[in-house]
């Protein structure tokens, strides 16, 4: 019986031991913690576990010797980090200017595509709308043309030949025949003679001016396909043309040559008043030979110009 005591008495101090051994950790983190100078990370290692031997009954009729019991160690966690207000609110703050600088860029790059597309659809709706005045521009001009092809086609053209007078010897006429399809009035019909050696020595085309008679034009109106003669010239009027025997000579031997010039002004009937004068400028080389004459076109192109 009093083994037994003797056994639960060791058994109950062992155990209390024990208990104390598991409780000294908890209560000197406790102490540690609410110790103002403490540091979270200097706490001691916590026991988490022990061991030790079991008693043997019977020694010789007696308890074995205890043996000393075997304690493991193991570290704590570290403790968590708290964060205090001010590195919370800075984190935030980071955070919100983060997510704003990635909404800015964002909104930048779209707005610089919605600027590259509408700086596109500018470039060709330029180049469209002038290639469209262009094409306007070249329909206008083309139609143009046109108008002034058919004005002119519809136009009267006054033309000046010479023709050899009917049943007179080497004398000629002068005729204005109107080869246009729409009426022509003459206005004024000059005419001048020039004295050369050839026609390459012809001055610039003179200033035709009319003639000092003090007799005044009478307007003459040509219809299509009608003539009307400007002039007669016969191998009489030669001698009235040389003011002595010596020049009259040179043209019989063509040291000088005898050109007959002048300009036809007329008007469309069809155009609006002062917008249908036109101009014709004619010249010819008399011939004179020894037994008889001619009369043909000659002179530069200022001498024979159409308007």
């Amino acid at each position: 019986m009093c083994y037994i005591d003797a056994m639960l008495s060791k058994g109950l101090a062992t155990f209390v031991v024990l208990l104390a051994m598991v409780h000294a950790p908890a209560s000197a983190s406790a102490q540690a913690a609410s110790h103002p100078g403490s540091s979270p990370q200097k706490t001691p290692p916590v026991l988490t576990s022990t061991a030790q031997t079991p008693f043997k009954p019977d020694c010789n009729g007696g308890p074995c010797e205890d043996q000393a019991p075997k304690t493991i160690y193991v570290p704590s966690a570290p403790a968590p980090i708290v964060w205090s207000l001010h590195d919370r609110i800075l984190w935030g703050a980071y955070l919100v200017l983060a997510i704003l600088g990635y909404v800015g860029v964002m909104l930048a790059v779209s707005t610089l595509k919605k600027i590259e597309r509408q700086t596109r659809l500018a470039e060709e709706t330029s180049n469209a709308a002038f290639i469209a005045a262009n094409a306007a521009a070249e329909t206008a001009q083309a139609a143009l043309l046109h108008a002034k092809l058919i004005v002119n086609a519809e136009r009267p053209w006054v033309l000046v030949t010479t023709e050899p007078t009917r049943g007179v010897e080497s004398s000629f006429e002068i005729t204005a025949t109107n080869r246009g399809r729409s009426p022509a009035t003459i206005s004024s019909a000059l005419d001048l003679v020039l004295f050369a050696a050839d026609e390459t020595n012809l001055p610039g085309l003179p200033d035709f001016a009319p003639a000092a008679t003090g007799g005044r034009f009478v307007p003459i109106i040509l219809l299509p396909g009608e003539s009307a003669t400007l002039k007669t010239f016969s191998r009489e009027d030669v001698r009235g043309l040389c003011d002595s025997d010596e020049k009259f000579k040179s043209i019989e031997s063509w040291d000088e040559r005898i050109f007959l010039c002048g300009k036809v002004a007329y008007n469309d009937l069809i155009a609006p008043p002062g917008k249908g004068a036109h101009e014709t400028v004619w010249c010819c080389w008399y011939i004179h030979g020894k037994q008889r004459s001619a009369l043909v076109p000659a002179g530069p192109a200022e001498y024979n110009s159409h308007t």
